[in-house]
């Protein structure tokens, strides 16, 4: 539909204004800088940033009824840059015109809800959120949307030229960064870290398809992220990790397409998500306290946070109930289906301590909650699953453990319906199927996988069939009528069909 066709209204909000003003502000000593040049860290103590809206009570003068008319009535515009995640432009970059948008197809990804079946076995009802539905198969382009569309801005304005686009990755990171800066060639160019043999061959081939150079080093993650943080430090590169608030915005995204597509009735609503690096956990929080203070929702979900007993810091910070107690100590990882979350020192958790301890607070009591689970809960509910009609990678299997364990604790009660967080698309992890299969995990996984779950191809090939067709040798006549009737006969058998 065309802007003129909607109520009248309604018209002038239809295209966003640019009327914010952003800045950086440090979450250690609360000082703000200008958004004029690219900063991951606090020039003056180190800490991480927070991208914040000056001009943000602005928004709070349109009632919350009205943005969700603005936001319902845009899902119909033809826009591309107001199809993606900038739908909710005033919330996620108000000082970028849509001219510098930066959109490939990302955001908007469905909520598929799990049959009878599944929700009777989880004990709960509940959702997948699709994103490995996004342009590079993961959720990581909605950072990336939002980065490049500030990088593109700046190029545009001549506050940057000739970037150097850099991260460290166990996989999907990678390929977004390297897909999102190879749409702005030639004035970007993108490098990537990836620890040597800790990414599927699926991911590893995706940043390579797009152009970009591959740095393959030993270690893991946590590795490549020191490596990558000493580049952004002593040379000029744009740094596309989560540090990179630019990121953290756009990933907000997801948590107001849940919103909108509940209507905006979130009273009995939990939203569970891996943790990984804390950037996706600290931008949902985000997102919904936006929203909520802005009247937009009528309350905050509940947000369960979910990590691999092989990469658990945050639960294990968290676990100790007395606040005051608390201390963060980063973990050594071990091998984990959960590849992207297998994260032993995560960058944004002083984001996540921040914003666990506003959000409990705006909420008027404890919302926010974190779970471990296993590596053989991941991988068999993973594959309970997608023997479900779902698509979902291990993150999603790790959300549906993560559920499964809050139903059994109380954390979610019946009354509960959640959204689980299926990150990637699961062909970049068919190699860990392939694995549990052929019943060959490594130790080190401590899977064991269960008779019921395996699935494997049956060749089929009739005792005494000697003519059978192969490549550019058919058979035909009776030969092949032969062959037909035989192999039909056959499967049936296996398959123990009744005759009609």
């Amino acid at each position: 539909m065309k802007t003129e066709d909607f109520p009248r209204d309604i018209q002038p909000y239809l295209l966003p204004s640019h009327e914010g003003e952003m800045t950086y502000r440090c979450l250690g000593c609360e000082k703000q800088f200008s958004i004029e040049k690219l900063l991951y860290v606090c020039p003056d103590c180190g800490q991480v940033l927070l991208l914040e809206d000056q001009n943000a009570q602005r928004l709070k003068d349109i009632p919350g009824r009205i943005w969700q008319q603005i936001f319902d009535y845009r899902r119909m515009l033809n826009i591309p840059a107001l199809k993606g995640i900038y739908r909710y432009h005033e919330f996620i970059g108000p000082v970028i015109p849509l001219k510098a948008a930066v959109y490939l197809g990302e955001g908007h990804t469905p909520l598929v809800e799990a049959n009878f079946s599944l929700q009777q076995k989880v004990g709960g009802r509940f959702f997948f959120k699709n994103d490995g539905q996004n342009p590079s198969a993961s959720f990581k382009d909605r950072g990336m949307a939002s980065a490049f569309s500030y990088i593109n801005f700046m190029l545009q304005n001549g506050g940057l030229s000739d970037v150097l686009a850099i991260c460290a990755s166990t996989g999907d990171t990678s390929a977004a960064a390297a897909l999102y800066a190879s749409y702005l060639v030639p004035q970007v160019k993108s490098a990537v870290l990836l620890p040597h043999k800790k990414v599927t061959p699926q991911q590893l081939s995706q940043p390579l398809g797009s152009g970009a150079a591959v740095f393959e080093i030993p270690g893991v993650f946590d590795d490549c992220m020191k490596v990558v943080e000493a580049l952004s430090e002593k040379y000029n590169v744009a740094l596309l990790n989560s540090k990179n608030a630019w990121r953290i915005l756009g990933q907000e995204s997801y948590s107001y397409e849940i919103a909108q597509d509940l209507d905006y009735d979130l009273t009995h609503t939990a939203v569970v998500v891996p943790i990984g690096n804390a950037g996706n956990i600290t931008a949902v929080m985000s997102g919904f306290m936006k929203f909520y203070e802005t009247g937009i929702i009528n309350r905050l979900p509940k947000i369960v946070g979910v990590q691999s007993e092989h990469a658990n810091p945050v639960y294990r910070y968290f676990r100790q109930p007395d606040a005051a107690k608390r201390r963060f100590v980063p973990v050594t990882v071990k091998d984990s289906v959960a590849q992207a979350a297998m994260i032993g020192n995560p960058v944004s958790m002083p984001r996540v301590i921040h914003l666990v301890e506003r959000y409990n607070r705006i909420a008027g009591d404890e919302r926010t909650f974190f779970i471990e689970v296993s590596e053989q809960e991941i991988m068999d509910w993973d594959l309970a699953a997608n023997r479900n009609g779902h698509i979902a990678c291990p993150h999603g299997g790790e959300c549906l453990a993560g559920l499964a364990t809050a139903i059994a604790q109380g954390v979610l009660d019946s009354h509960d319906v959640a959204v689980l967080d299926s990150t990637a698309h699961v062909l970049k992890f068919a190699g860990f199927q392939e694995m549990y299969f052929r019943q060959q995990f490594p130790a080190g996984y401590r899977i064991v996988p269960k008779p019921d779950l395996i699935n494997a191809p049956i060749y089929v090939h009739p005792e005494n069939l000697d003519k059978v067709p192969t490549p550019g040798r058919p058979l035909g006549g009776k030969d092949f009528a032969h062959f037909v009737n035989r192999m039909a006969g056959e499967i049936a058998r296996k398959l123990d069909l009744k005759t009609v």
